[in-house]
């Protein structure tokens, strides 16, 4: 599918070229470059958000009055596509695609006047607190507590698979401070300042060597209650807002149509494209690229009217993600025999070059990084709520199953 852009639309995306010609360095076409997941380096990934900040553009989805670009539906695309074609690292999704959102739908104006310029920025780098040990697509159950005392909630427990605990100093925590009938009731969403007394961060470390996910351990920790977002007891309605833009709050049609394309590219250069087979994979994949495509544009615009992306984010979330892992699987077998190779250090940004180069294989870097893409992807389908429980929401949701 192609967009049908007017003047405006051509105009947009080329002042969007420009600005990506002029601002991104090669360290950080880099960090774009050796991406191993959805995650780029941290620091390039600041560096990036601060350049965008400059211009207008952090926040791409956001109202003006808060500091966002409110870019159109097709400018949404435009933006995106030509940030993947660029190599732009991406952005922690954590403070602008999901607590932003969130206090911008249920924040109080003093909770939106003080965090969501911060989050621009980049003062607050948040991670979010909602998996446990024994809660996790099924976040009802959760059992991290917090006891009134006074203005303040005491909060004891423990979060895992936490992105960025290292490195955040917030977190949007759920936590628990009513026992009701419903496990939903008595759950609070909340603001917790990483740097306070009694918590405390532990890495989880991959198999790779990555550094990424963490658990936290919240001891007594105190939290002032005007940290709370929406009402106590109230917070599964925020989590489930928040979620929804999680899940479909952006378009993936744009960066999986650049990806297909680099996997093309490989495999005209590697000789695959001779494989029946292989050629036929890659024509489907571009197939449901556009049907993905095609609904994007439809929910977004559907979003936009009415302010939230609605049920249609775990079917984005669905299609995007299994077409992601599908990707890879293609850019795994595109690479040859060096996509088996384990390369524990081959996700560092500018990281060493791993694979002696081979005439015909395109770029170390893609047979470096091609099969911890494919190892980190199959949780793709898993975080924000497994494909499982969206195939749920979906059945109960929308044919009342």
């Amino acid at each position: 599918m192609e967009l049908a852009l007017n003047d405006e639309d051509r105009a947009f995306a080329q002042e969007v070229r420009a600005f990506l010609d002029r601002e991104l360095s090669d360290e950080l076409r880099a960090a774009g470059r050796w991406m191993t997941s959805v995650y780029g380096d941290h620091d390039a990934s600041m560096e990036w958000q601060r350049r965008l900040h400059a211009r207008g553009w952090a926040a791409p989805n956001w109202p003006k009055q808060h500091g966002g670009a409110e870019f159109s539906v097709t400018q949404r695309f435009i933006f995106a596509r030509e940030c993947a074609l660029a190599g732009a690292p991406p952005l922690s999704p954590m403070g602008i695609a999901m607590c932003g959102p969130a206090l911008i739908g249920h924040g109080s104006p003093g909770q939106q006047a003080h965090y969501l310029p911060r989050i621009l920025t980049g003062e607050h780098f948040w991670c979010q607190g909602y998996s446990e040990p024994q809660a996790g697509s099924d976040l009802a159950p959760l059992q991290m507590r917090a006891v009134r005392d006074g203005d303040h909630l005491v909060c004891s427990g423990t979060k895992i698979w936490t992105t960025h605990a290292n490195v955040a100093n917030w977190i949007f925590c759920l936590v628990r401070t009513g026992n009701y009938d419903r496990p939903q009731l008595g759950i609070t969403f909340l603001l917790i300042p990483m740097d306070s007394p009694g918590v405390e961060v532990r890495p989880i470390v991959m198999t790779s060597g990555e550094h990424i996910q963490n658990q936290i351990f919240f001891d007594s920790v105190r939290v002032p209650v005007a940290n709370v977002v929406g009402e106590i007891d109230q917070g599964w309605t925020v989590a489930k807002y928040l979620l929804e833009f999680e899940r479909g709050g952006s378009a993936y049609a744009p960066g999986l149509q650049v990806k297909l394309e680099r996997i093309r590219e490989i495999a005209r250069e590697n000789g695959l494209l001779g494989d029946r087979l292989f050629a036929w994979r890659l024509a489907a994949a571009q197939v449901r690229i556009e049907v993905l495509e095609v609904y994007e544009l439809r929910a977004l615009s559907a979003a936009a009217r009415g302010g939230r992306p609605g049920l249609s984010g775990s079917i984005m979330k669905i299609l995007g993600t299994e077409l992601s892992q599908h990707l890879t699987e293609l850019a795994v077998e595109a690479v040859g025999p060096y996509g088996l190779t384990f390369q524990p250090d081959a996700g560092a940004a500018g990281g060493p070059n791993l694979i002696p180069h081979s005439p015909g294989l395109r770029g170390p870097q893609e047979a470096a990084v091609a099969p911890l893409r494919y190892l980190n992807d199959r949780a793709c389908s898993i975080y924000a709520g497994s494909n499982e429980i969206q195939r749920n929401i979906i059945a109960k949701a929308q044919l009342g199953l």
